[in-house]
């Protein structure tokens, strides 16, 4: 059984890499995989469902990749950028993760990511960030004052505003990002608190 389960999983990553989300059906992906459209249902309660565990997989993947490619002695500031900076370009390379951007597709996405508390999706990198974050308070590159879980929420609180992106306007919503996370890194690194 968990065969078909893969089968269905990368035929519809395929298929939605190639014609996006809102151009693939169950029936593509069913008859791509050499089954019935009701064995669908077995596995998936729906095409989002399906779409959002494969989203969720991809953006762990390129979190993990974009940690990996930190140059780590830099400051704070410009670790945290060249992670953002690099997980703007990985999205945009990314055909399934550049859907999130796909107006007509990511207000039911975006439910679904909040269903799914997709930033557990990413937990991977919590310790890493975490063990990173008490090493510059120790450097006295952070401030001591907030202790480092909080600045972790503070982190998790800049990622939760991606699914705020309409409210914000999509056409301001990268550069504010960029922003928001430069004065709050500028924040995080005054010591003299």
């Amino acid at each position: 059984m968990e065969d078909k389960k893969i089968l269905i999983y990368d035929w519809a990553k395929k298929l939605f890499s190639e014609k996006g989300f809102k151009d693939t059906n169950i029936s593509e992906i069913t008859k791509k995989a050499g089954m019935a459209v009701g064995t669908f249902y077995n596995y998936y309660p729906s095409k989002e469902k399906l779409f959002m565990d494969i989203f969720l997989e991809e953006n762990a993947k390129l979190k993990q990749s974009c940690f990996q490619s930190l140059d780590l002695n830099q400051s704070p500031l410009m670790v945290v950028g060249q992670m953002l900076k690099l997980n703007i370009e990985g999205t945009k390379s990314n055909p399934i993760l550049r859907e999130w951007y796909n107006k007509s597709v990511f207000e039911k996405l975006e439910q679904i990511y909040r269903e799914e508390n997709g930033i557990d999706a990413v937990d991977f990198l919590y310790d890493s960030f975490l063990e990173l974050v008490t090493l510059w308070q120790t450097q006295g590159k952070m401030r001591k004052d907030i202790d480092s879980t909080m600045i972790m929420m503070i982190f998790a609180a800049i990622i939760n505003v991606d699914t705020h992106k309409e409210e914000i306007g999509l056409e301001y919503f990268p550069k504010l990002l960029e922003h928001m996370t430069e004065l709050i890194m500028q924040s995080l690194m005054d010591c003299s608190e």
